[in-house]
C-alpha cells in the first residue's frame, strides 16, 4: 500500500510498505480522511521526541472496514467509521474504570517513542482495535470525521470542569482545539465564554463561533478587560489550549479566587507557575489529556450541527501533497487551520 512516511525529519515521502493484516480483535480500515494534527508538525521536525523516523504519522482519520478480524462481530466490511487516536488495553485498573485515557498500556496511533512505535494513518490502510471504533452517520463526511478526535478533547477538557449556565468561562487560544473547545462550553450551555489569543484573524473565528467577547490577549488593558467583563471578580474557569508559560500565565491571572484552570495545551514540557498566587488564592489546576468515551457525543455534535467543523477545514488534498502542507503548516503559514490528506485519491 501506500503511505506518507516520515523517512527523516522535515521529510515526507510517498513510500510502498506492507498492507496489514487485522489481528483477532482488529479491524483494517481504508482510509478516506486524515487530518493533519498539530502534535504531527511538531513531531516532523523532531521537536516532540515522539515522531522518530521512520513512521507514518496520523491518528484523525476515518474510513470504511475493508477487514475484520477473529472475533469480531459488531462490525462488517464497507461500514464507515472512526477511530479514537489512544490505543487502550481496556483491562487495567484506568480502563475498568473508564479513564481510558490513563491507561497504563496507552499507545497513540501514528507515534514512535522510546517506549513503542504504531504506525499511523497517513496512508491507504491502517489497522486498529475494534474496541476504538465507532460508527459514522451517513449525513456525517469523511473530512468532518476527520476532527472527531480533536472535538472529543474539547468536549473531555470541557468535562471536567462543569461551568454554570449564570457562569463564565475564558478560552485561552483560538487554534483548532480552542475554537472546539469554545463551541464545546455553548453546547453545554455556558452563556458566556470569553476567546483570548494574539491572532485577531483567529479571534474573528472565535466571533463566527459564538465567543461572547473576543479578546486581544496582547493588549495592554487586557486582564482590566477580563476583571470589567466578569464583575470585577475574575473568571470561573479558564481553559488554556497552547501550552505555553504566557499563555498558562494568563488563564491563571485571569480566573476569580477558588476560580479553576484547565491545562489542555502542552506545545512546552515545562511551564513557571505562580505559586503563591495559585496557593492564596486558592485556584485549582486540572490536567486534560485526549479523551475517554466522548466520541458518541462528538458524533452526535457535529452530526446535529451544534458543533461545526467545515469553517475550519482550510483544505483537502491527496497524501501526495503531504510534504508541501506540512511545511506551510511549520512555517505557520497565516490563516491555516485544519488540513486532511485524503489517502486513496490521487497520489
Amino acid at each position: 500500500m501506500k503511505a506518507l512516511l516520515l523517512s527523516k525529519y522535515r521529510h515526507l515521502e510517498i513510500a510502498d510498505v506492507p498492507t496489514p493484516a487485522p489481528a483477532p480483535g482488529e479491524l483494517l480500515i481504508r482510509v478516506a480522511a486524515c487530518g493533519i494534527c498539530g502534535s504531527d508538525v511538531h513531531g516532523y521536525d523532531g521537536s516532540s521526541g515522539r515522531r522518530i523516523p521512520p513512521i507514518v504519522m496520523g491518528h484523525e482519520a476515518a474510513g470504511t472496514v475493508a477487514g475484520v478480524g477473529a472475533g469480531v462481530a459488531e462490525f462488517s466490511k464497507d461500514d464507515r467509521v472512526t477511530f479514537d487516536s489512544t490505543v487502550y488495553c481496556g483491562a487495567c485498573a484506568f480502563c475498568l474504570r473508564g479513564e481510558v485515557n490513563l491507561c497504563d498500556y496507552r499507545q497513540v496511533l501514528g507515534v514512535s517513542c522510546s517506549d513503542y512505535r504504531r504506525a499511523g494513518a497517513f496512508a491507504e490502510y491502517v489497522v486498529v482495535p475494534a474496541r476504538i471504533v465507532y460508527r459514522l452517520p451517513d449525513n456525517l463526511s469523511f473530512a468532518e470525521a476527520a476532527l472527531l478526535e480533536a472535538v472529543a478533547v474539547a468536549l473531555h477538557a470541557v468535562s471536567l470542569t462543569p461551568v454554570a449556565p449564570d457562569g463564565n468561562a475564558l478560552v485561552v487560544g483560538a487554534g483548532m482545539i480552542g475554537l472546539l473547545i469554545l463551541q464545546a462550553l455553548r453546547a453545554a450551555d455556558c452563556k458566556r465564554v470569553l476567546v483570548a489569543d494574539i491572532d485577531k484573524s483567529r479571534l474573528k473565528l472565535a466571533e463566527y463561533f459564538g465567543a461572547t467577547e473576543a479578546l486581544w490577549a496582547a493588549d495592554p488593558d487586557f486582564l482590566d478587560q477580563i476583571l470589567q467583563l466578569s464583575g470585577g471578580a475574575g473568571m470561573d474557569v479558564a481553559i488554556e489550549a497552547v501550552g505555553k508559560n504566557e499563555t498558562v500565565g494568563v488563564a491563571i491571572d485571569s480566573v476569580r479566587k477558588g476560580g479553576r484552570v484547565i491545562l489542555v495545551g502542552n506545545i512546552s514540557p515545562e511551564v513557571t507557575l505562580p505559586l503563591q498566587k495559585i496557593v492564596t488564592r486558592q485556584i485549582r489546576l486540572q490536567g486534560s489529556c485526549a479523551s475517554a468515551g466522548e466520541y458518541p457525543r462528538a458524533i452526535e455534535l457535529i452530526s446535529s450541527g451544534a458543533i461545526q467543523v467545515k469553517p475550519l477545514i482550510t483544505a483537502i488534498a491527496p497524501l501526495g501533497e503531504g510534504q508541501q502542507w506540512f511545511e506551510r503548516l511549520y512555517a505557520r503559514e497565516p490563516n491555516l487551520m485544519k488540513v486532511v490528506l485524503t489517502p486513496g485519491t490521487s497520489l
